[in-house]
């Protein structure tokens, strides 16, 4: 049964990031539309994981949408190119870098939201640790607002849609507590870029990296199977 009252959508990728805004936006009293895109990663593994966390979160909808994003490349992620294994370089954008993801992403979630009746978009990004991507920035946010607003019936009539982000501060160990806090299984999550043939995370690409240290980081035990831990 759909919910009643304010209903957001939320870019729902099946990592831990968009599982803790999701239910940080159920917390909030939001009813959910989730949109998965399945636009032909490697780790394919998470749109299964995707499907989990919607159910989990009670979510009204879930629209697992094809995108082949292989057709264009350039990224590690949809391409024949290999997924980085030595560690977060800071000082560079990865391969891993799928070109203007978010931007396509948010912008299938603005047309889903402008065709449904919602204002309120939820994303996961991240701007403290992540991976160097330039599409996880509070900057870009503000400017895909105002975006919005001039491209659409609905913000041009002057109902604005606003983009959440409310990781954007966090570090991935405050993502791990409020997750616990929340009281979410965060088993159910995927992050590994580059599964490992039985299934596990590989625990060695940026991805797992990141999540490892995080539960570390947090004193919270780690329920992720990995192939490797660095």
């Amino acid at each position: 049964m759909a919910s009643m009252g304010k209903q957001a959508i939320i870019l729902l990728s099946g990592g831990l990031d968009s599982m803790t805004v999701g239910a940080i936006a159920r917390e909030q009293g939001f009813g959910l539309t989730a949109l998965t895109v399945d636009y032909s990663q490697r780790h394919r593994v998470e749109l299964e994981a995707a499907v989990r966390i919607a159910d989990t979160l009670g979510v009204d909808r879930h629209i697992v949408l094809p995108l082949d994003l292989s057709r264009f490349g350039g990224s590690a992620l949809t391409a024949d190119i290999a997924v980085p294994k030595g560690g977060v370089d800071e000082d560079a954008i990865p391969v891993t870098y799928v070109p203007a993801r978010n931007a396509i992403f948010l912008t299938l979630c603005l047309g889903l939201a402008e065709a449904s009746g919602a204002s309120d978009i939820f994303i996961g990004i991240n701007a403290l640790d992540y991976s160097g991507y330039p599409d996880c920035r509070p900057e870009f946010v503000r400017a895909f607002e105002e975006m919005a607003r001039l491209a659409t019936k609905a913000g041009v009539e002057g109902q604005p849609f606003r983009v959440h982000a409310p990781l954007m501060d966090m570090t991935k160990a405050d993502i791990v507590a409020e997750a616990t806090r929340l009281g979410i299984d965060t088993g159910l999550s995927w992050s590994c870029y580059d599964p490992s043939a039985d299934g596990a995370h590989c625990g060695l690409c940026d991805s797992c990296r990141l999540r490892a240290k995080g539960f570390e980081e947090a004193g919270i035990a780690d329920p992720t199977r990995y192939a490797v831990r660095a």
